[in-house]
This record gives structure tokens, C-alpha cells and sequence, in this order.
């Protein structure tokens, strides 16, 4: 499995926010998008989900534009923002199951408690979403992360925000074991983090950004 930008450039409004983006990674890697505030990290990782389209350039799955195997790449694809894109008046274990099924990879509400379970949510996860902390809600977000039939291709933006010292090694090894099974990962984040699998890379958002 591939994933790559051509030539990618995002603008809003009259700005510019990068041009001539190039990187292209494969079953394994971990890609970190970096760059200052407002440089457009997220706007690239949307357009990458195909939320957004680009100024100029494509976003390729197995070198097909993702345009136009829309389905087959949505299929394999998970997006994390920073909005956590969970509902508050579900219910945790709710939320997992409705986003599953969204995504087109439906689930049981035992696998959806089970993944609640391994990330220490079990005695929460019949509340209703709005109750809980910002750091729990956190977790029923990533609990997609921990499902058995989880996509490929993991697109993830300030994934470790909000997490306790714990939370944020547990959800490393994650990553980690998604790498070494052939996974890739696309993501934003503030922290040091260092992953021990796979090829780790680094694009930096700016003139010419290219890895």
C-alpha cells in the first residue's frame, strides 16, 4: 500500500497556505506533518481524507487519484481531528458503534466495549459523551484505533492532546503495533514522540516541502 501528494497545494481565500507538496510513503511508515502555526498541517491531513479538495496536485492510493477509487480509499481510512468527532449525547460504547458503521466497518457492541475496556473506559462507557472529561472523550475517539477490523491507514491530527502520561504511551505502542503490521500513519502533533517501528518521516510544511 501506497500513499502520495503530488505537487499538492492548499490555498484560503487569497492565501497560500502551501504549494508543491511531494511525499510518498508505504505499508510501515509513519509520516509527521509539521510546521508553525498556520503553515495548513490540518488542511493538508483534510484534504488528504478528501474533505477538501486541492488548489493544484493530487493525493494518489496505490497510484490511482483518490478521487476517482473514492470508495475502495474511504474504505481503508480512519481520520482522527481535532474535534474528536464524537457525539454528546451518546453514549460512549454508542459513539464507537456509530462510527464504525459509518465508516462502512460495522461492529458488535461487545467489540465496541471490549476496545472501550482496554483503554480504561469500561466503567464510563454507558454514559452519555457530554459527562465526561475532556481526556476520556479523548479516548472514546482513539478507542476506534483498538478495533479489530480497523482501516489501514491511519490519518490523525494532535492525536496525543488532552492524555494523561499513560494514555500517551499506551496509545505509542498502538501506533506501533499498527507499523509493524503493515499500517500507515499521518499525523499532526506538538509533543516529542518517538515510535520504535517502522520508518519514521517528517514533512515540513513550507516552500517546496517534499520527503
Amino acid at each position: 500500500m501506497t500513499l502520495q501528494g503530488y505537487q499538492l497545494a492548499c490555498s484560503r481565500g487569497e492565501r497560500h497556505l502551501f504549494t508543491d507538496v511531494n511525499f510518498e510513503i508505504e505499508s510501515g511508515d509513519a509520516l509527521r506533518i509539521a510546521g508553525t502555526n498556520g503553515s495548513g498541517k490540518t488542511s493538508l491531513l483534510r484534504l488528504l481524507c478528501g474533505l477538501t479538495h486541492p488548489a493544484a496536485g493530487e493525493v494518489r492510493w496505490n497510484g490511482e487519484n483518490v478521487r476517482r477509487a473514492r470508495d475502495e480509499y474511504c474504505s481503508e481510512l480512519i481520520y482522527l481531528g481535532h474535534a474528536n468527532g464524537v457525539k454528546d449525547d451518546l453514549a460512549a460504547w454508542e459513539n464507537l458503534t456509530f462510527n464504525a458503521t459509518l465508516s462502512g466497518h460495522p461492529i458488535t457492541s461487545q467489540q465496541a466495549w471490549d476496545a472501550l475496556d482496554l483503554l480504561g473506559l469500561d466503567e464510563v462507557g454507558h454514559l452519555p459523551t457530554r459527562s465526561l472529561s475532556q481526556g476520556q472523550r479523548k479516548r472514546v475517539a482513539l478507542a476506534r484505533l483498538w478495533l479489530e477490523n480497523a482501516p489501514r491507514l491511519w490519518i490523525l491530527d494532535e492525536p496525543f492532546t488532552a492524555l494523561d502520561r499513560d494514555a500517551v504511551d499506551q496509545l505509542c505502542r498502538r501506533l506501533e503495533h499498527h507499523l509493524a503490521s503493515g499500517g500507515l500513519v499521518v499525523y499532526t502533533t506538538h509533543q516529542e514522540i518517538t515510535l520504535g517501528a517502522g520508518r519514521m518521516l517528517q514533512l515540513d510544511l513550507g516552500e517546496e516541502a517534499q520527503c
